[in-house]
């Protein structure tokens, strides 16, 4: 009977480790629909589709930390060669989301011939900036380490994101190689280095001209800017763009707001003859990858650069 009890006390703890935090559903593909149909009555929620060439893989358990368990979704081109992986994150304000949101878009590229992983982080209201970056920086190494079961080049990894997921897209690879942004596994010595940015919609500043961001980024990096100006500077993208920054694509909607700094990061890109592309959706809301008619040319958009820089 002992031993009964001492199991169900350790399933009890391990359960509540993995639930002891608030799961904030208020971001879908639903409510951005919801949001938008008034001011864009012509749209629709992009529907799963058919592919045959590709395989899936699900709930990869990628890292664990203290019980908390972190996974990713794989979504990889059957062709039984290297491919260009990316590795995609939800948006949500750092605060919500999920990785499934991206699945739709995954297998998508998936069947261009990428391999694609939908990546788990924790959110805000679980652990503050920059564990998030650091738990996605540990999926990118295992993702290298297991290159040959998703038919991966392992020297050709991109980092995607979209919104929140954009912002970190863009921190975590203009820091290749930082080692204040590694948080270091034990015998696993790979980098996790990426070679391309893309980045949707997703701010390069945090405090900017463009910027309009308060509570819920302050939710996420641990105060408001006047307490901690230099959390807020680390935490941008711009702040570490410099010449090993990798190609970068931008698409963004017309919304200012969500790409603030990004002219700026173009500057920088082009003193150092960085590839860079800006592709434009006009007259689209924020969140408009979920949406058609944007889902098909984000995609587009997304593998021309890809190919360009890539094949």
């Amino acid at each position: 009977m002992r031993k009964i009890a001492l199991l169900l006390i350790l399933i009890s703890t391990a359960i509540q480790a993995q639930t002891s935090f608030v799961i904030d559903t208020t971001y879908t593909p639903k409510s951005v629909y919801n949001k938008e149909k008034k001011t864009y009555p012509f749209i629709s929620i992009v529907q799963p589709r058919q592919y045959s060439n590709i395989k899936e893989k699900k709930e990869i358990l990628y890292s664990e930390i203290s019980g908390r368990k972190l996974r990713l979704d794989a979504y990889f081109c059957s062709n039984n060669t290297q491919n260009p992986a990316i590795v995609i994150l939800h948006g949500g304000g750092w605060k919500s989301g999920n990785k499934s949101q991206m699945e739709i878009f995954a297998q998508e590229v998936a069947s261009k011939g990428f391999s694609c992983f939908t990546i788990e982080y924790r959110l805000s209201q679980e652990a503050k900036y920059p564990t998030a970056i650091f738990d996605v920086k540990k999926a990118i190494r295992y993702i290298k380490t297991n290159a040959a079961q998703f038919n991966v080049n392992p020297s050709k990894i991109a980092i995607l994101g979209c919104s929140s997921g954009g912002q970190m897209a863009a921190l975590i690879g203009t820091t290749n190689n930082n080692s204040h942004f590694e948080e270091k596994e034990k015998n696993n010595k790979t980098s996790s280095a990426v070679q391309a940015i893309i980045d949707i919609d997703g701010i390069l500043a945090f405090k900017h001209p463009e910027s309009k961001e308060g509570e819920v980024a302050s939710l996420w990096l641990g105060d408001n800017y006047e307490e901690k100006p230099e959390i807020w500077k680390e935490a941008s993208a711009l702040t570490h763009t410099d010449k090993h920054t990798p190609p970068t694509l931008f698409i963004n909607s017309s919304k200012e707001r969500f790409h603030a700094g990004r002219d700026d990061m173009i500057a920088i890109l082009n003193k150092y003859k960085i590839y860079n592309e800006v592709k434009t959706i006009e007259n689209s809301p924020h969140s408009f990858w979920f949406l058609n008619p944007w889902f098909d040319e984000t995609v587009t958009y997304t593998t021309q650069f890809l190919n360009k820089v890539f094949k």
